[in-house]
């Protein structure tokens, strides 16, 4: 019997109610996980009066969190070629929802930044894991656009985080607002049920029956049994991962899309911890600045849906500099304007232009990378961009201590749109696995990274 290539069933499978569960869970995961980081920026400015904070150390306290989600990245995205992807999913969903929850019971900012910490080391482990996972199941022809869906979700719970500190923090104070994010745990065990194993670490340890069922579930027609074999992965060669992702002519890409993220989280937690404080300054009261952060991310939903598809259309760089280049004129011009409604367009297009951005980035990189390598290659990138996290909100803190107009405020934080504009120009998608992958096919030969 011919041996079966499950990366191919999975390309050209169909839709299905498969695809669905993961699309909802994954979905599910990312809302928390974007609730979990906005939720601090809307509580900086109680959480700077209640405990009489600076900014600058408000400002540390986001900066200590992103370095533990940095960590996270780093470490979990290496985890999961040992214990596979969804077990890293669950363990780190079961962490930033924790810690998250019992940050409510903090009585001062010491003990706060702690359990913040802990909590960032699985927010940034679940989110490269989430973007390997989905990637490998998705059909070859909606990959992108599916990635990019899930990650809306990161906007929707951004939302959620607003809407929910503009309605609790007058009457309740902040505490109830970190409760909520304790939500995920009462739903592991369904998330365990529902969510598969990777296909590729199935095959590399062996369980090729658990993978059967998997394939079985992607596609019911397919005639399968215990003497069905499957084409095996090339046994990996030693060394240590983070190099091969400058194997291949990787090295000029990998550092593009390391700059390129950094310059994406730079832009997410400038506006998620200071967005509210920023408008503030800029003349308007809490309850509307709340809302600005809302706006953010309708612009990042409606950025990830649209341009998401377009990036399967086009390619990603045609979307992506031109939205980054939108970003950095909507951010020098939010200063100018005192016109309500314009404000708000603008803080959607910044929205679209930074979290809309990365979500359709985690497709690229996903995809760039041989299956066998995805969670290093996004756990990299990913890890490198938060360090842009790290460095934002002190970076943004000390800013607001020199006391500037909100105009300059803005145009200095637009300078990372540039950045990451002109990073993304120079990332070679020649050397994708995606082109090295199409150009095998068409000498009816695949070819298998040694990786």
């Amino acid at each position: 019997m011919k041996a079966i290539h499950a990366g191919k069933i999975i390309d050209n499978s169909r839709f299905s109610s498969f695809h669905f569960s993961i699309i909802f869970w994954c979905f599910f995961i990312i809302l928390m996980d974007g609730y979990d980081v906005v939720i601090y920026g809307s509580v900086v400015p109680s959480l700077i009066e209640e405990w009489n904070i600076s900014s600058v150390t408000a400002g540390a306290i986001g900066s200590y969190t992103a370095a533990g989600t940095a960590v996270g990245a780093v470490f979990f995205g290496l985890l999961a070629d040992k214990l596979g992807r969804k077990n890293v999913i669950l363990l780190c969903t079961v962490l930033f929802s924790l810690f998250t929850a019992l940050s409510a019971f903090s009585a001062g900012p010491t003990i706060f930044t702690v359990f913040r910490v802990i909590a960032g080391l699985g927010l940034g482990g679940v989110m490269p894991n989430v973007i390997a996972l989905s990637t490998e199941y998705a059909p070859k022809k909606i990959r992108a656009a599916m990635v990019s869906f899930i990650f809306c979700g990161y906007s929707i719970g951004a939302i959620a985080a607003a809407l929910f500190s503009k309605s609790i923090l007058p009457s309740l104070g902040w505490q109830p607002v970190f409760w909520i994010a304790g939500l995920p745990l009462l739903l592991i065990p369904f998330i365990a049920r529902s969510l598969p194993e990777s296909a590729s670490f199935l095959l590399a340890k062996g369980k090729e029956e658990k993978l059967r069922e998997t394939l079985q579930r992607i596609d019911p027609e397919i005639r399968m049994d215990d003497r069905t074999s499957f084409e095996k992965p090339e046994p990996a060669r030693k060394g240590l991962p983070l190099v091969k992702l400058f194997e291949k002519k990787r090295a000029i890409s990998t550092i593009m899309f390391w700059i390129s993220c950094f310059s994406c989280f730079v832009l997410i937690y400038a506006m998620n911890t200071w967005l509210p404080q920023l408008m503030i300054d800029a003349g308007y009261s809490l309850s509307s600045s709340l809302v600005f952060v809302a706006m953010m991310n309708v612009g990042a939903i409606v950025g990830t849906v649209v341009f998401g598809r377009l990036a399967d259309k086009w390619g990603f760089k045609k979307v992506m500099v031109p939205l980054y280049i939108v970003g950095a004129i909507a951010l020098a011009s939010i200063g100018l304007t005192q016109k309500l409604i314009l404000a708000y367009l603008l803080i959607g297009m910044i929205g679209a232009a930074s979290v809309g951005v990365q979500n359709i980035s985690n497709a690229f990189v996903s995809q760039y990378y041989p299956p066998s390598m995805r969670s290093t290659g996004i756990g990299a990138a990913m890890a490198f961009g938060r360090v842009g996290g790290i460095f934002a909100p002190t970076f943004v803190g000390v800013l607001l201590t020199l006391n500037m107009s909100p105009q300059v405020n803005f145009t200095v934080i637009a300078m990372a749109a540039v950045l990451g504009g002109v990073s993304i120009l120079f990332v070679q998608e020649k050397h994708a696995y995606y082109n090295r992958e199409s150009e095998s096919h068409k000498g009816d030969t695949e070819r298998k990274e040694v990786v």
